[in-house]
């Protein structure tokens, strides 16, 4: 759904209740736990966090809570929804002087592992007021040396008829999106930090 103004909160739950109960837009739901479809394009980006319990557990928040997506041209609504399977949210967007809503759908939520050896995240895939078809997941891992990684890995092709004839315009803004998300998780990693040291301090 394109925009000529940000949608009012009414508008975003009236979007979000036409597109509560309809599937998904593609048929390969769940594939970002393995397989690359053929007929999309696929990225795989990642970024290190830091090490140690206290930087996944921080990175575990910032995810839960849906801190990719704070990139100020780009938002999560309703805010505060449950990240469980089967939530409904829609990217709020706005580029090029225009806003729009996009629709997903909470595919699979993953939390598995222990010390050293662990992995949150979750996937969403597109519902069909959607300007693209596809699935993305975004995990934050604990490895065995220690390290914390944030990876985002998504697969998608243009679905709007207008990202279909800009697709190299809907190719930049989907860069910018993963690079915005990953400069804002670390960002939101090191923000937790500095507010619990503050926290011990007084």
């Amino acid at each position: 759904m394109f925009l000529l103004h940000k949608p009012s909160a009414e508008v975003v739950a009236q979007f979000i209740s036409s597109e509560q109960h309809l599937s998904f837009s593609y048929s390969q739901v769940g594939w970002t736990q393995g397989k690359s479809p053929s007929g999309f394009t696929v990225g795989h980006n990642r970024t290190r966090l830091g090490e140690g319990e206290d930087t996944y557990k921080r990175a575990v928040a910032a995810l839960r809570s849906w801190q990719q997506f704070d990139l100020g041209w780009v938002t999560i609504v309703p805010p505060g929804t449950p990240l469980e399977v089967g939530a409904v949210v829609a990217v709020q967007a706005k580029a090029f002087g225009f806003w729009s809503l996009n629709a997903c759908k909470v595919v699979y939520v993953i939390d598995e592992g222990e010390a050293n050896n662990a992995r949150f995240g979750f996937a969403y895939g597109t519902l069909p007021d959607h300007v693209e078809c596809g699935e993305e997941r975004f995990t934050v891992e604990w490895h065995t040396d220690d390290s914390v990684w944030f990876d985002i890995y998504a697969f998608s092709r243009p679905q709007h008829p207008l990202v279909k004839i800009g697709r190299s315009v809907a190719r930049m803004l989907q860069k910018r999106f993963v690079r915005d998300s990953l400069a804002v998780m670390r960002a939101a990693v090191d923000h937790l930090a500095a507010d619990e040291q503050s926290a011990r301090i007084s």
